[in-house]
């Protein structure tokens, strides 16, 4: 693949732009490089793309997507990324949404894809068990058939956002008698206000608590919810965890995170000159350079590779070394702030009054937070064995 844009591409990369930055309202781009989005800015942005044709390019072009080239995708997200715009809602675009669209029916893709596109349904995720979340195969929620309806019982955690969710995509044993635990999972989507169901929040280290555990008690989910055929939910999640692996990388992130911070270092005044000019800052820095030029020109190969439909086993890599870049990157923020990062330890904006610089606060919270990403979309510890497995052959 080539790994130079030519002149088309350049003239698409200045379209998107245009949207980005004059479409997109200024203080939403703002808060979102702060960490302080709402779920008015978010949902008010993917409408905002969605009118502009940019929020579901890669859905199949009768439901929203663009038939882009994979150049082109790769700099939809780049730039997305790098003009802070915040990002269509993940489990609606990259998770959910290509499921439907490949394994439902047709009355499933009317009633669920417009709204899931202009993100007139907030969707949530429910995969993570206590027990079963790297190893997602060992799931104990289990979806019993009874007439027309499953009926769901089991406990789900970790869900990001669910407090905003309106309905949630699940997977549950249907067969636990299954010889494989990778067999008799299903895949099931249900409303959030059917009975039943307890949301708890998760208190995280940072202060916040964007993720949530649920339980189910004798939920019961109409038969016309289940996605695709009984007993093949595996197939399923291994193809949409593919796609949240590719996103999680997040390059063009990295990449506004990174000038970001060479801009800061330049005027942060040190006894022998700025920080940029401190020996081992700067090592750190040109480290993380290299490893971002290699992890963009990886992510391009992959979108290539994935243009068939079917997630590249490369995007394990991604996952790996792009969620490794930005805890480096915000250890790095954190570091800049000296002081002033340690006396905001107060997180979340309970200590923000001990600190010269909100900032300062905010890096300290995202460092914090970041600490999640070695964890979830399946654990580095897993992406290494699927790297040694499926790519080094070993």
């Amino acid at each position: 693949m080539n790994l130079e844009y030519d002149d088309a591409d350049l003239a698409f990369r200045d379209e998107l732009r245009k949207v980005f930055y004059e479409d997109i309202d200024a203080g939403i781009r703002e808060r979102y490089s702060l960490g302080e989005t709402t779920k008015d800015d978010i949902v008010t942005t993917q409408r905002t793309l969605n009118a502009h044709g940019l929020a579901v390019p890669h859905w199949p072009v009768r439901w929203g997507g663009r038939e882009w080239t994979p150049t082109q995708s790769h700099i939809y997200a780049a730039e997305l990324q790098r003009a802070s715009v915040p990002q269509p809602l993940a489990f609606n675009v990259s998770m959910v949404g290509p499921i439907i669209a490949e394994f439902g029916t047709e009355e499933q893709k009317q009633k669920f894809l417009p709204a899931t596109a202009n993100l007139d349904i907030w969707w949530s995720q429910g995969f993570s068990e206590p027990e079963a979340g790297s190893d997602l195969a060992g799931l104990k929620t289990t979806a019993i058939r009874d007439g027309d309806h499953y009926v769901v019982n089991g406990q789900k955690t970790w869900t990001t956002l669910g407090q905003f969710g309106e309905w949630m995509f699940l997977l549950a044993r249907t067969d636990p008698a299954a010889e494989r635990k990778q067999r008799g999972i299903s895949f099931l989507v249900l409303d959030m206000k059917t009975p039943g169901i307890e949301r708890r929040p998760i208190k995280l280290i940072d202060g916040g608590s964007e993720v949530n555990e649920f339980f189910f008690d004798n939920v019961r989910v109409p038969v016309q919810n289940l996605i695709g055929a009984e007993n093949e939910g595996w197939n399923y999640a291994k193809y949409l965890l593919g796609n949240e692996r590719n996103s999680i990388a997040q390059v063009g992130t990295s990449q506004r995170v990174f000038a970001d911070l060479v801009a800061r270092a330049e005027k942060i005044a040190l006894p022998d000159g700025s920080l940029s000019q401190d020996s081992a800052f700067r090592a750190r820095m040109h480290a993380v350079k290299l490893r971002l030029l290699a992890l963009d020109a990886t992510q391009l190969r992959v979108t290539g590779a994935s243009e068939n439909g079917k997630a590249s086993p490369v995007s394990s890599l991604l996952k790996l070394e792009g969620t490794r870049l930005l805890q480096e990157l915000s250890a790095l923020r954190l570091a800049s702030y000296g002081s002033d990062a340690i006396l905001a330890g107060g997180v979340n904006g309970a200590g923000a009054e001990l600190s010269a610089d909100l900032a300062a606060t905010v890096a300290a919270e995202q460092y914090l937070n970041m600490r999640k990403l070695s964890i979830f979309g399946g654990s580095n510890e897993i992406q290494r064995g699927v790297i040694a497995k499926t790519i080094l052959g070993l």
